[in-house]
């Protein structure tokens, strides 16, 4: 199966994550690219914009926008071009996917391939239905090269909202932390980088409310941010990259922002609960 990796307005940080997969050159014997920007391939970026050449899959990697061309041709036309050739069209990364960082660099209008942070797009609707995003920054390389198994051997892929795999994204970062018993009885880390504590109710952390799997998928099959003592991020949804990261914004000692599915009741009567435990084990380590 071939590939084609387009990079639009990127920092190339996707196709550097790509590199980490552990099993890259079994990949390789199952897939082809016939162009990618980092790895050696089959043509030059020159001869895939001058040239229809035959692929199955077209990966973008990066923001979009009407001013930014690649080797003096709009990114736009390139898309549109091999859009009619491929199976399918994969976004890797949270630029591409939503427009990302890039939102607020030099090229104007600048968004994801179908969503401008989580407003879906018209331009390019008809490539809506053949297309699957994979936000992150960057993304997982597991996940990437599952879904793209998985597109291989033609399985029924269920999407999200924002097309993503519901396979990767149907659930939150924070389940699966291990400081998941922190969260709990409200026990909060306050220096980073200690195995103890929970990091969500001064630090920012958004595992409870960002749909990923870094908790069960671990980076190099060995950690994540949580487990290393610092708060996710929330760079798989559309509103990445935030200000003030790591900072919990309250409104009157209560989390401005609650875990998806928790309503605002519920979440006080929760509190009050776990105020009443006094756990010496889970608090003795963390000061």
């Amino acid at each position: 199966m071939k590939i084609l990796w387009l990079s639009a307005i990127t920092c190339n940080g996707n196709a550097h994550s790509f590199l980490n997969y552990p099993y890259l050159e079994r990949f390789l014997d199952d897939f082809e690219f016939i162009y990618h920007p980092i790895i050696d391939s089959l043509y030059t970026i020159e001869e895939v914009i001058s040239t229809n050449i035959e692929c199955d899959i077209l990966i973008l990697e990066g923001a979009i926008s009407f001013e930014f061309n690649k080797i003096d041709i709009p990114i736009f036309n390139i898309i549109e071009r091999y859009s009619k050739i491929v199976r399918k069209i994969v976004t890797v990364g949270s630029c591409a996917t939503f427009g990302g960082i890039f939102r607020d660099g030099e090229y104007k209008d600048t968004t994801g391939l179908h969503f401008n942070k989580d407003i879906k797009l018209t331009r390019f609707a008809n490539l809506y239905k053949n297309s699957i995003s994979i936000s992150g920054c960057p993304v997982h390389p597991e996940i990437l090269v599952n879904t793209l198994y998985a597109i291989k051997s033609t399985m029924n892929i269920e999407l999200d909202e924002f097309l993503r795999p519901k396979e990767f994204f149907a659930y939150t970062v924070h389940n699966g932390c291990t400081r998941n018993e922190y969260f709990e009885y409200k026990v909060d880390n306050h220096i980073f980088g200690k195995k103890e504590g929970c990091m969500f109710y001064e630090h920012g952390c958004q595992a409870p409310y960002t749909n990923g799997s870094c908790n069960k998928i671990l980076w190099n099959e060995v950690n994540s941010k949580t487990r290393a003592g610092v708060p996710c991020m929330g760079c798989t949804q559309p509103d990445f990259p935030k200000q003030n990261l790591f900072e919990t914004k309250k409104n009157m000692g209560i989390p401005q922002h609650l875990p998806l599915g928790v309503n605002k009741r519920t979440y006080l009567t929760l509190a009050g609960i776990t105020k009443a435990f006094n756990i010496k084990r889970l608090e003795e380590d963390i000061f």
